[in-house]
C-alpha cells in the first residue's frame, strides 16, 4: 500500500507510522530521515539543506521533493510506502502526484489523525525529558516519573524543552493550519481521506488506522 500519514503536531504519527510500517510490512519515510540521511551522507540535496538551515531559514520545497522521490525510488518502496511528514504543503503534494503519475502508480489512502488542539497542546507542553538522555521522555501527567522532576532511568534532572512550552506549541499548530491542514481537503478532492479518532491508547489508533485501510482496499 502507499499511504501519506497527516495529523498536527504531538497527534502520535512517529509512532502510528511504525506500527502502521510493520503491520503492513512497507517502509516508514519520514522528512525527519530523509534530512538525516541526506546530510550524514552528505548528498547535493544534504548540503543544499544543510545550508539552508545553518542560515537559519526554511529549505525549500524543491528540496525536499528531491529527497522524497530520491527515496521513493529506493527499491525496497516499490512495493509500497508510507510518509509521515511529507507532504507539508499542497505543493509538495502535487508534486507527490505528478511523481507517482510518472511511474504509473497512485495513493491507497491518506489517514487523517485527528487529536482536539487542547490535546495536542498537553500532551507536548506536559512533556518532560532528561537532561542526560533525551530518549528519556516522562509526562506530567501520562506518564509521570516515580519522584517529581528525576529520571527514573538515571536519576538526570528532567526538563521543558523550550520547543515544548505552550506558547511555541501553539504557533507550531497555527503553522499546521495554516500549511499542512490543506493537503487534506485538496486529497478529499480525489477521495482518499479517512479521519482516524487518534484519543485513546495507541494499539486501538493503530486498529482503527487499520480497519480504515481495509475499507479502502
Amino acid at each position: 500500500m502507499r499511504i501519506v500519514l497527516v495529523g498536527p503536531p504531538g497527534a502520535g504519527k512517529g509512532t502510528q507510522a511504525a506500527y502502521l510500517a510493520k503491520n503492513l510490512s512497507i517502509p516508514h519515510i519520514s522528512t525527519g530521515d530523509l534530512f538525516r540521511a541526506n546530510i550524514s551522507q552528505g548528498t547535493e540535496l544534504g548540503k543544499q539543506a544543510k545550508a539552508y538551515m545553518d542560515a537559519g531559514d526554511l529549505v525549500p520545497d524543491e528540496v525536499t521533493i528531491g529527497m522524497a522521490e530520491d527515496r521513493l525510488d529506493q527499491s525496497d518502496a516499490a512495493g509500497g510506502f508510507l510518509l509521515d511528514g511529507f507532504p507539508r504543503n499542497v505543493g509538495q503534494a502535487q508534486a507527490l502526484d505528478a511523481y507517482l503519475a510518472a511511474h504509473g502508480i497512485r495513493l491507497d489512502g491518506v489517514l487523517d489523525l485527528e487529536v482536539p488542539e487542547d490535546e495536542v497542546v498537553k500532551r507536548i507542553a506536559g512533556r518532560r525529558v532528561c537532561r542526560n538522555d533525551s530518549a528519556h521522555v516522562f509526562h506530567v501527567e501520562y506518564n509521570q516519573p516515580e519522584a517529581a522532576g528525576v529520571c527514573d532511568v538515571c536519576g538526570g534532572e528532567l526538563y521543558q524543552r523550550p520547543d515544548d512550552a505552550e506558547d511555541k506549541v501553539r504557533n507550531r499548530l497555527d503553522v499546521y493550519h495554516r500549511e499542512t491542514e490543506p493537503i487534506i481537503d485538496y486529497y478529499k478532492q480525489q477521495g482518499l481521506v479517512q479521519t482516524i479518532p487518534a484519543l485513546g491508547k495507541v494499539a486501538e489508533v493503530t486498529q482503527r488506522a487499520m480497519d480504515a485501510l481495509r475499507r479502502e482496499a
